[in-house]
């Protein structure tokens, strides 16, 4: 199992070691490579025959499940792939390709025979206990699995907590509330209590839901469980609001959030255009990747300025914020301005050095301290009287349940995660490459974050759409803004290379 044609080689390569809190030991996970013709390459996931010989098989219960009986075809195919650019030039190699999700036509494990736990970790999102609950009537509608528990409190609770018994009908209306029912933390990752935890249960199947950090301390678990030969699947459900997690299209909770966030804006605008040369501030989420921001933005029409960490800005000076505001109260009379709560934190006098548990550094209020900065500003050197509210709904963002388009998706996330752990695969994140789900090496999904790229059209358009000047005043500072960042991950129509149409992107207003 695992190997999609006999004239494929298989190569296993090593990987960068995965750390997380406190994750001391390093630890080696194997890339598990396929090579076709016309450079085709298959990135694939282990699978728990890689490591434990003679594993029986059994007929997979869908075959028999009435839910299934109108579907033609039950079942992908094991040469099934998702390729990770669908759009390519005419001599283009066929580039990285992921396993597509699905039930398969054998599975690993006796449906008597399943104990499997469910963790949530870090922070909130509108959707994760509809994952919860899918995950949980998936394994037991489709294939029989009577036994699911959830772990209390994130990764400390495997060997601090109790645990929660989970049934189809716990979890039956838990999707219409925000927040999660088995509660959650950042960090308590110790690798050994928590194999050992699973180990002394008899525990077989993980699924593990959270953002690059959790996926991180999945990785190790998944590891640590490989060393020892366990027959465990542990699979990875991604979750984080920011959509900062790579290779996948886009991440569960985000539509809620930009949705919700539409609210806020909303309020200040009202409040913007009530009052004399009236300023609306809104700090939306965002450490690092600033596309709730920028998705808000666009859909919201009513702001009039965009700050994201991707794109650094200056506040005085020819071209600077200040100078933005001045003109456009003149011009308008009132502006509203979105700010991510990553963007400017360089600019922010005495920002921490601290990190929370997770690993992430702590940020200063950058919409406090702007808005600050803005009245003083406006005040002492211009004595120009203006009326600034700022608004920061982050939490309340946080808490609410998931939208419908978001329970949708996460139905999909759950019950390809169930699929993926029943035919045996582990060491596997699920998510939606090109709108097709597939399973991805964790090793992809913790290399890097996923970030505005904005040398692309998307941020283009959001420049015409605000008519906010760039910040940006040469080429050079371009080149310095994204020396990071590698080129976007397909030749799209967000996708610019051209050296004339990257400068014309430079708008000013």
């Amino acid at each position: 199992m695992g190997s999609l044609d006999d004239n494929f080689a298989v190569h296993n390569l090593n990987n960068i070691s995965c750390s997380m809190g406190e994750v001391t030991n390093s630890q080696q996970q194997k890339k598990k490579i396929v090579i076709g013709d016309d450079g085709y390459v298959l990135e694939d996931v282990p699978h728990l025959s890689d490591y434990i010989p003679n594993l029986p098989t059994y007929t997979n219960p869908l075959q028999h499940n009435p839910s299934y009986s109108v579907v033609k075809q039950y079942f992908v195919n094991e040469d099934d792939t998702v390729a990770e650019k669908v759009v390519v030039h005419k001599n283009s190699p066929r580039g990285i390709h992921f396993r597509r999700a699905g039930p398969c036509q054998k599975v690993y494990f006796e449906p008597d025979d399943v104990y499997a736990c469910i963790v949530t970790c870090g922070g909130l999102c509108p959707g994760l206990n509809t994952v919860i609950r899918e995950i949980v009537c998936g394994l037991h509608y489709m294939y029989g699995v009577s036994r699911v528990m959830g772990i209390d409190g994130g990764y400390r609770g495997f060997y601090s907590k109790n645990t929660i018994p989970l049934t189809p009908k716990v979890v039956n209306n838990i999707h219409k509330r925000g927040g999660t029912i088995l509660g959650t933390s950042r960090g308590g990752h110790v690798t050994k209590k928590i194999v050992d935890s699973i180990q002394d249960r008899g525990i077989n199947q993980v699924y593990i839901i959270g953002g690059d950090g959790t996926q991180r301390g999945a990785a190790v678990i998944f590891e640590e469980i490989r060393r020892r030969g366990l027959n465990v699947a542990v699979a990875g459900i991604p979750k984080t609001i920011d959509n900062d997690i790579p290779v996948i299209d886009k991440s569960f909770g985000f539509d809620s959030a930009v949705e919700e966030a539409q609210r806020a804006i909303s309020a200040a605008h009202v409040e913007a255009t009530s009052f004399e040369n009236g300023i609306g501030l809104v700090k939306l989420m965002g450490r690092d990747s600033g596309f709730i921001a920028m998705y808000a933005t666009l859909a919201s029409r009513d702001v009039d300025c965009c700050l994201i960490p991707e794109s650094p800005f200056y506040l005085e000076g020819s071209g600077g914020l200040f100078e933005y505001i001045e003109h456009r109260l003149k011009d308008n009379g009132h502006m509203v301005i979105v700010i991510a709560e990553g963007a400017g934190q360089e600019l922010v006098s005495e920002s921490l050095k601290s990190t929370d548990p997770s690993g992430n550094k702590l940020l200063q209020d950058v919409g406090l301290w702007i808005s600050e900065r803005i009245k003083e500003h406006f005040s002492k050197q211009k004595k120009m009287l203006i009326n600034l509210k700022y608004i920061d709904p982050t939490y309340m963002i946080r808490a609410i349940p998931s939208n419908a388009s978001d329970n949708v998706y996460c139905t999909l996330l759950a019950q390809s995660a169930v699929h993926g752990a029943m035919a045996g695969y582990t060491g596997f994140t699920v998510g939606p490459v090109n709108n097709r789900n597939a399973y991805i090496p964790f090793n992809r999904i913790i290399e890097k974050q996923n970030k505005v790229v904005i040398t692309d059209r998307m941020w283009a358009r959001l420049l015409s759409s605000t008519n906010q000047p760039s910040f940006l005043r040469t080429r050079v500072d371009i080149i310095k803004a994204n020396k990071d960042e590698e080129p976007p991950t397909q030749l799209s129509d967000d996708a610019t290379t051209d050296d004339n149409l990257m400068e014309k992107q430079i708008l000013t207003f």
